[in-house]
């Protein structure tokens, strides 16, 4: 019953902007979803990703990776030859974020978005065969990768970047293979480095599900993207999409470099920033609020 009277609440709530017939204007619905509902559709897009066929998981994933590709590009072309750090950084993230808009409004599979929407699928499930998560996390990671690469390679037979922006991506990948120069103190600042990052994608992730209009998850995109390319924090995806141009046009660094010096550390910290940083977070603290059919019925005690 009282679940009821609040599904009411909601929709009274959420009703558009009319005109009644006494010629007053009814308050109009808010233009956001709140924190328990946005974590309750976090486990409805698990769900249905982790429900979809394989075929349909990795085609989507190689999605997710293209974009990664196309937002490092982006990034680099709209921050080529400015020389003032903060507009740089705001044009370098504002490229970035036409990838993670692509990937999130077109439902794409992005390994570091997973990190975030699985935990929150778990978290009111159980039961679920560990076999099938590992799965869909295994060819989600290996389709961004196939992604970013298979763009890589189009772009570098179509010729059309100059070389102006292979000298600018080369100071993007010094930046982010410094660490390789610390040794293990540096394998540790990349994982933590990881967990900031994807911290901040999650939220990207959080606040482009509050929104419900195109400008609003535009903009829920935007704005911790662009501060995670600014303080050069490690995003795995991210990182294939500049990797992946570094590999198939400069020799500077080795493939291996990349993995074991950026890719595996700095995905082990966007395990942790994204799942429980964001997902396990915000699920344990609003599991009170949550309506969800995820899981089983929670029985609330009348006050």
């Amino acid at each position: 019953m009282a679940n009821n009277e609040k599904k009411i609440e909601e929709e009274h709530e959420t009703k558009e902007t009319d005109t009644s017939s006494n010629g007053k204007i009814d308050r109009p619905g808010r233009q956001f979803y709140i924190p328990s509902q946005i974590v309750d559709e976090f486990g409805e897009k698990g769900r249905d990703h982790l429900n979809k066929p394989f075929r349909a998981q990795f085609l989507l994933a190689i999605t997710a990776g293209s974009f990664m590709t196309f937002g490092a590009i982006f990034s680099v072309l709209l921050a080529m030859g400015v020389e003032t750090q903060g507009v740089y950084h705001l044009l370098s993230g504002l490229g970035f974020a036409a990838g993670y808009a692509m990937v999130f409004i077109s439902g794409s599979v992005l390994f570091t978005e997973i990190n975030v929407l699985l935990p929150s699928y778990l978290f009111n499930k159980a039961g679920l065969m560990k076999a099938n998560i590992y799965k869909f996390w295994a060819s989600a990671y290996i389709g961004n990768i196939l992604g970013a690469f298979m763009v890589a390679g189009l772009i570098q037979l179509s010729a059309s970047l100059s070389d102006p922006f292979y000298t600018e991506l080369s100071l993007y990948l010094d930046k982010k293979m410094k660490f390789m120069d610390h040794g293990i103190k540096g394998w540790f600042e990349i994982l933590v480095s990881g967990i900031i990052a994807n911290w901040l994608i999650g939220m990207a992730a959080f606040l482009t599900t509050a929104a419900r209009d195109i400008t609003g998850k535009f903009l829920g995109t935007m704005l911790p993207v662009v501060l995670f390319v600014a303080g050069n924090f490690q995003h795995s995806a991210a990182n294939m999409g500049y990797f992946s141009v570094g590999i198939l046009s400069s020799d500077k660094y080795e493939w291996y470099e990349y993995i074991f010096f950026n890719l595996i550390p700095a995905s082990i910290g966007n395990l942790i920033g994204g799942g429980i940083l964001v997902s396990l977070l915000f699920s344990y603290a609003y599991k009170e609020d949550i309506q969800t059919s995820l899981g089983k019925p929670k029985n609330k005690r009348r006050k």
